[in-house]
């Protein structure tokens, strides 16, 4: 008896159940995804702003001596950096420097020859040029 009680407890063994083919549906059209709502600026970056402007870099602020080169173009007195840029492309723009074909080169005249040392220069090569001729 205890040998047809163990042989009832095991389970039979399954068979593989056929597997049909599945019938083809046509595809379910999905909606468009929407776009999630633009969140709201940190309240950190709104005070910022609030806070009035940007600061200058006091380093660009600092007044700063023209060579007698320089002076001749922007004038003798002690000028920050970016006002001497400033001058110097008010006299490029006065004088009709800038090249008529590629606006970025600097056609030199006299005077700026003997800042640039050179015929012609780009503008960012021109600030570089200028920083020699400051103390």
């Amino acid at each position: 008896m205890a040998t047809a009680k163990k042989a009832a407890k095991k389970p039979a063994a399954k068979k593989p159940a056929a597997k049909k083919p599945a019938a083809k549906k046509p595809a379910a059209k999905k909606a468009p995804a929407k776009k999630a709502p633009a969140k709201k600026a940190p309240a950190k970056k709104v005070a910022k702003k609030a806070a009035g402007k940007r600061k200058p870099n006091a380093a660009f602020m600092k007044a700063m001596t023209p060579s007698a080169a320089l002076a001749a173009i922007v004038g003798g007195n002690p000028l920050p950096r970016t006002e001497v840029t400033k001058k110097v492309w008010e006299y490029i723009k006065k004088n009709k420097l800038q090249d008529a074909v590629n606006r970025r080169m600097i056609n030199a005249d006299a005077k700026l020859k003997e800042i640039f040392k050179k015929a012609q220069v780009s503008m960012f090569e021109m600030t570089k040029l200028i920083s020699n001729h400051l103390k």
